[in-house]
């Protein structure tokens, strides 16, 4: 940052182009054995766009997941022929139901693995595990959980305020170092929609956005909910 050129967070070191879909899957609260592949194709191609306006380094497996969505759509979109449905070797949709039925087993089988090892790596700052807290058992965001609620923050934001401020106006160290500040000085969990009470512009918005990823990627916080889609809260990790 400071020279003007803009700053990109590398999206694949947290979550891919399954994980999106399993997202868009229980966020619409569908059955993933019927898709409605219209839908999801449709959120998951704005995901895809709101991703570059927040200068995300989408890998090309997005993108190829984008061709595979589109290509399952039009399939099911466009009418058949009498010889076509003859042939019809099955429902468009089957092998990605299956690619997404193995991934969900491996990544159940991996976080009950990663949980016994974080449990004995990890402290919080407050002193103790943010999944043992008093008001409840709290389960860890994801990026795409992040990305919904930087939606919600986008929407509240009033245009009239808006200033033509470009990233460089702040370093994304400063901004780092802010952002880690304010969650260290909550202790007891910093809700992410007031990382985003004093911006400026959308261009403030998104570059504490890139922070908070960044930060999340050098493990110095954690993200987590108490309940599916609700308020996002921030907790920093020792570094002891």
């Amino acid at each position: 940052m400071g020279t003007g050129e803009p700053y990109t967070v590398r999206l694949e070191v947290f979550e891919g182009p399954l994980d999106l879909l399993l997202h868009l899957i229980r966020r619409n609260q569908v059955d993933i054995y019927d898709i409605p592949i219209a839908t999801i194709t449709d959120q998951y191609l704005d995901y895809l766009s709101l991703m570059k306006a927040l200068n995300l380094d989408v890998a090309g497996e997005f993108l190829l997941m984008a061709a595979t969505l589109l290509h399952i759509k039009s399939k099911m979109l466009l009418p058949s022929s009498p010889e076509e449905e003859e042939e019809e070797e099955g429902d468009p949709r089957a092998e990605l139901v299956n690619r997404l039925l193995e991934y969900e087993k491996y990544k159940e089988a991996a976080s009950q693995l990663h949980e016994r090892d974080v449990l004995e790596r990890d402290t919080f700052v407050p002193g103790k595990q943010a999944e043992e807290s008093e008001e409840g058992e709290l389960v860890e965001v994801g990026v795409f959980e992040l990305i919904e609620a930087l939606r919600d923050v986008f929407n509240r934001y009033s245009p009239e305020t808006a200033y033509d401020i470009t990233l460089d106006r702040i370093t994304i160290e400063e901004r780092i170092a802010q952002v880690l500040e304010a969650v260290k000085a909550e202790g007891k969990g910093l809700l992410f929609s007031s990382l985003f009470s004093g911006a400026s512009s959308r261009d403030d918005i998104i570059i504490t956005f890139l922070a908070l990823l960044e930060l999340i990627k050098m493990r110095m916080i954690k993200v987590y909910q108490r309940v599916p889609f609700g308020p996002i809260e921030i907790f920093a990790l020792s570094t002891e």
